[in-house]
């Protein structure tokens, strides 16, 4: 039997040893402590869905009180959204491939970097903290003026969440800097990959944004420490007041969450297509328009909480405008992929999940945006249906495809086609199964939120639920086979999909610099009719 070929140094196993990765400065170490953190905080979201959806099966209590109902639901959207959705590509896909695609060696704060991922795990203890000591029960969104007098363990929770929104930020500004002043030579603005511009615009939004969810947060925590009357009304506060801070921040969160996500399918539809982005310069200033807009439109969710109705059709409008630089990546994606030589490997399926899926949520935004349509499904199964689709058929759909097309460039290692092919689809007819269904429910005035249910919803529950089965299913096919391929898996080329991007023209896993010299860029990242991929 012949000997096996040594090892080459790469940055998983040079430098060695527990204390490296503790105190590392690389950034594709810290995008993998990110990537297993944020799945740890997936796998825990996930159970939470679960069990809601189990509880759901039959009208009646099944497996908890309506107080434990209402503290599941909150632990899972808070975890889903602060936890996961935020920084599962940013923190994780664009840290380890934003530099590599830029040409850098590393971010432009490398300490700041490690800081924001202590930061971030510091953020999830005291979540998990609340969780020991009797969660919150108020939602994900911590509404007042119930958080303001509930018993729950709102204020370690919000703490939580205003520690993550640090990390958030700086992260945002580290990106925004490698992006300005670190681009290898000849890497114009427009010869960026268009994940670049998604991170770009991202990162805006975490810096602008986030700070105002913060000292929402703190004042909430104020109020219930000090007994100050800010949205409280009981002590002269006003609840209304909350809503508009909180929602400021939070639907340009959504744009926080879905943009990079975009970014990721940008990539994905022009390497397996083999085809130059059609109209590259439109998807790229789409996601600088969205992150824009993304300001603008807070108020379409306070259409019912007694705005005025000049403020409620100022808000309607935007909210419509909003969806015409979504519609241009939409068609120029389909553009791309028309007369291109496609190659229906498993992350570009996840790539036309994502198209079917994303319209869908979109087109339901769209109705919500409408203010006859938004007074009739405000508050209903409805609304849970069209945000998954946005953030799970969107966001998650597109993680999950980033992370099968980077997976072989990070570990080194490919994993089983077929497998994925498989989990592919079963998380697709899962999801539908699961979420369609509510778009019915919530059509037939299901209320979100609520513990009981009428018998006549019983059967689309049931069914409802059983898709999160077939769900669940997929997922954890996903994490068994990405595992196996850890220990398993046939060597990774450094370019399996013959991508133009800089980061395939590294080894697999990348050596700890990530070029073995500085690149220079002669043409887009995407010029398939000019360059033959290596």
């Amino acid at each position: 039997m012949s000997e096996s070929a040594p090892v080459k140094d790469n940055y998983l196993n040079s430098p060695k040893g527990i204390w490296s990765w503790i105190y590392t400065l690389d950034h594709k170490r810290i995008g993998i402590m990110y990537l297993a953190a944020i799945s740890v905080a997936f796998i825990l979201g996930g159970i939470f869905a679960l069990l809601l959806r189990l509880e759901h099966l039959n009208p009646g209590p099944l497996l908890f009180t309506a107080k434990q109902y209402n503290q599941l639901f909150t632990l899972h959207g808070a975890i889903m959204v602060f936890l996961f959705i935020v920084p599962s590509i940013p923190a994780s896909l664009g840290n380890f491939i934003l530099p590599m695609q830029l040409g850098a060696k590393d971010v432009a704060f490398p300490r700041l970097n490690l800081t924001s991922y202590y930061i971030y795990l510091i953020g999830a203890i005291f979540c998990i903290y609340s969780m020991i000591a009797g969660a919150a029960d108020t939602g994900w969104t911590f509404y007042t003026p119930y958080s303001s007098t509930t018993d729950t363990s709102v204020i370690s929770m919000t703490l939580g969440a205003f520690i993550l929104g640090f990390s958030s930020i700086l992260t945002g500004i580290n990106f925004l800097v490698t992006i300005h002043k670190m681009r290898a030579p000849g890497m114009s603005w427009f010869k960026m990959p268009l994940f670049i511009w998604a991170l770009y615009a991202t990162a805006i939004i975490q810096v602008l944004a986030t700070p105002v969810l913060a000292i929402t947060l703190l004042l909430l925590v104020l109020e219930r420490t000090m007994n100050i009357g800010i949205f409280n009304p009981a002590l002269g506060g006003d609840p209304v007041l909350f809503e508009h801070f909180f929602w400021f921040y939070s639907h340009p969160a959504v744009y926080i969450m879905i943009l990079p996500a975009m970014g990721v399918i940008s990539e994905l539809i022009t390497a397996f297509c083999k085809r130059d982005i059609f109209g590259y310069k439109l998807v790229a200033y789409s996601s600088i328009a969205i992150a824009i807009i993304a300001f603008l439109v807070w108020g379409h969710h306070l259409f019912v909480s007694g705005q005025s109705d000049a403020a409620n059709s100022i808000f309607s409008l935007l909210t419509f405008l909003v969806g015409i630089p979504s519609g241009i990546k939409v068609f120029n994606w389909i553009a791309t992929m028309y007369k291109g030589t496609i190659d229906f490997k498993t992350p570009f399926l996840y790539a036309l999940s994502f198209l079917a899926l994303f319209c869908i949520g979109g087109f339901t935004g769209i109705m919500l945006g409408a203010l006859s349509f938004d007074v009739f499904a405000h508050d209903t199964y409805f609304v849970v249906a069209h945000f998954h689709y946005v953030m799970m058929g969107g966001v998650v759909m597109a993680f999950l495809g980033g992370l099968h097309y980077w997976w072989p460039k990070m570990f080194g290692k490919m994993y089983s086609e077929f497998w994925g092919r498989i989990a592919c689809a079963l998380i697709f007819i899962g999801f539908n199964m699961v979420f369609f269904t509510q778009f019915i429910l919530g059509s037939k005035g299901m209320p979100r939120r609520y513990f009981n249910y009428l018998d006549q919803y019983q059967p689309l529950h049931a069914f409802s639920t059983y898709g999160s089965w077939v769900l669940g299913l997929g997922l954890l096919l996903v994490l068994i086979y990405l595992i196996d391929s850890l220990v398993d898996g046939k060597p990774a080329p450094a370019n399996p999909w013959g991508a133009l991007t800089l980061e395939w023209q590294t080894d697999s896993p990348p050596i700890t610099e990530n070029f073995t010299h500085t690149p220079e860029v002669h043409h887009g990242p995407y010029a398939f009719d000019k360059v033959k991929p290596s």
